[in-house]
């Protein structure tokens, strides 16, 4: 058929109106070779929240009549059908907002929806009463939560779904935003949906997905990154090695290479950090901080040598290799070598940034083999922070002749500025941030954020092992390295990213945090 319309003698026999629709959806009139032989086409999830919700009521299964009016419970069918639909499109939705949304985006779509709907659907006629707990986990773990492989982003999912999936939403008054804009429509005809979702506001606020009004800064920022990035990329570039412009260009990277390796400092003598700070069985943290003057010895000699070899080859005494000419081309773009990434701990800091904070992070390990261990660690300064975590708990059952493994940690948040002297048990840290939420010093609790205010510094924190966890209303406050948040498990067992959760006193619901996507991050991204 399509050969034979595509031919020039054939198209003026074809009738104006004439479509030809191929569909991938199971039909037992449809022939399946032609499927499996077919060009296959991918339609991305519409934009918006009204045009997503549009989309899953006039797509299948909801556009067949017969379908939407068979259910012997109408009322629940209804209220809790379109709650499904608006959590589809808020779970699509909060992928725009990037790591504050979900910290992996997921590529959930139609086929989870749908399921979703026929089960819901089964379990009404099914059973007397509503089998909440039953929906919950076969929509939020099974059917969407098949593709969630973050453990703080399904325990975002299931929060968000607690939402729809509730005795509330029964009653017509339930609203799922304080606005109260958005609500789950009374018992009406199927024309009735559609004309509520069309006069549903076009634009959104970020308080209908559960996110403070900052989140549209945040978002904002992240997609003009990425414009910038992408024009960054079509710019002309020159060879390091060739003429004209070039030339400009490899006296800029040439001063740059210069200035940073005047700031970096020689490498730990490994030998005198053994002679003042012998391997003991009582103080695990000598080992931390041999083991942090290696890492970071490594990385001094990676960035060392790569900047002097790219100056001899800017001047023609060595040959421009493949890796030399990717730390030029990162360097005069401002951007984190990649080679140096394969040494370093993680960043999302340009350049200048990225310098500044490697020479404060020697520095301070130069203070600890100068005058001793701090009365406050730097958390954000430690290459790999889950070692010095277990030195601390290893510190602790030694001394107390306990498990290590029986210990968990304690956390009080500090209202002082700094100490002068260490805690007897446990440690000081500083150098976190706080996203997603701000601080009450006052209350000694998590709090709303102030307006253009996305990172709040966050007071010092006093890290304690306990072998029992204190009782009280608090929220399970995920600390990352950076505001990436993703990460990949190292060797070691350990996230590249995730550090550990830290217990923050609050007098909110936690899944209000949790949809805030509330964390505690080492470092900023400038």
């Amino acid at each position: 058929l399509v050969e034979d319309y595509s031919r020039e003698d054939s198209r003026g026999s074809i009738h104006k109106d004439f479509r030809l629709w191929l569909t991938s959806m199971p039909s037992e009139q449809f022939p399946v070779s032609i499927l499996q032989n077919g060009v296959k086409m991918i339609i991305e999830a519409p934009k918006g929240l009204r045009a997503n919700l549009l989309r899953s009521f006039t797509g299948d299964p909801l556009s067949n009549r017969q379908f939407f009016d068979s259910c012997r419970r109408p009322k629940e069918w209804k209220k809790l059908l379109f709650g499904l639909c608006f959590f589809h499109a808020v779970v699509q939705e909060r992928r725009s907002f990037g790591p504050l949304g979900w910290n992996i985006p997921y590529e959930f779509n139609e086929t989870d929806l749908r399921i979703s709907i026929r089960q819901l659907q089964q379990y009404l006629n099914q059973y007397e009463e509503v089998p909440w707990d039953a929906l919950l986990y076969v929509t939020g773990h099974c059917n969407y939560g098949g593709r969630v492989t973050d453990d703080h982003d399904r325990r975002c999912l299931m929060a968000i779904l607690g939402d729809y999936y509730c005795e509330e939403i029964l009653d017509d008054a339930y609203r799922f935003t304080e606005s109260g804009h958005y609500y789950s429509p009374k018992d009406g005809q199927y024309d009735s949906y559609l004309d509520y979702i069309r006069a549903l506001p076009m634009t959104q606020t970020p308080d209908l997905f559960g996110l403070h009004a900052n989140a549209d800064i945040t978002k904002d920022e992240r997609e003009t990154k990425l414009l910038l990035d992408s024009v960054l990329v079509t710019q002309p570039r020159s060879s390091p090695g060739g003429g004209g412009g070039a030339s400009s260009a490899a006296s800029q990277v040439t001063d740059v290479a210069k200035d940073i390796l005047s700031k970096l400092p020689a490498e730990f003598d490994l030998e005198a950090t053994l002679r003042k700070y012998p391997i003991t069985y009582t103080e695990s943290m000598n080992t931390v901080l041999l083991q942090e003057m290696v890492r970071f010895n490594r990385l001094i000699v990676q960035v060392r040598s790569s900047l002097q070899d790219l100056q001899r080859a800017v001047k023609g005494e060595i040959v421009m290799s493949p890796q030399l000419e990717g730390v030029f081309n990162n360097i005069y773009d401002g951007r984190i070598p990649k080679l140096w990434m394969t040494r370093s701990y993680p960043s999302l800091k340009p350049l200048g940034g990225y310098v500044a904070d490697l020479v404060a992070r020697l520095q301070f390990f130069a203070e600890w083999f100068d005058k001793g261990p701090p009365p406050v660690f730097w958390l954000s300064g430690f290459f790999f922070t889950q070692s010095f975590l277990t030195g601390v708990l290893q510190n602790y059952a030694r001394k107390y002749h306990i498990e290590i493994d029986g210990l968990k940690w304690e956390f009080q948040v500090l209202k002082e500025a700094s100490y002068s002297a260490a805690p007897q048990d446990g440690c000081y840290t500083r150098g976190l941030f706080l996203e997603g939420a701000g601080w009450d010093p006052a209350k000694g609790q998590l709090c709303e954020s102030s307006p253009k205010v996305l990172f709040e510094p966050f007071p010092l924190l006093w890290l304690q092992p306990a072998t029992e966890m204190g009782s009280y209303p608090h929220y399970q406050c995920p600390l990352y390295k950076t505001s990436e948040r993703r990460g990949v498990l190292s060797t070691t067992g350990h996230s590249t990213n995730f550090v550990m959760e830290v217990k923050l006193p609050t007098d909110r619901n936690p899944n209000h945090w949790v949809k805030r996507g509330t964390a505690l991050l080492c470092q900023l991204d400038y």
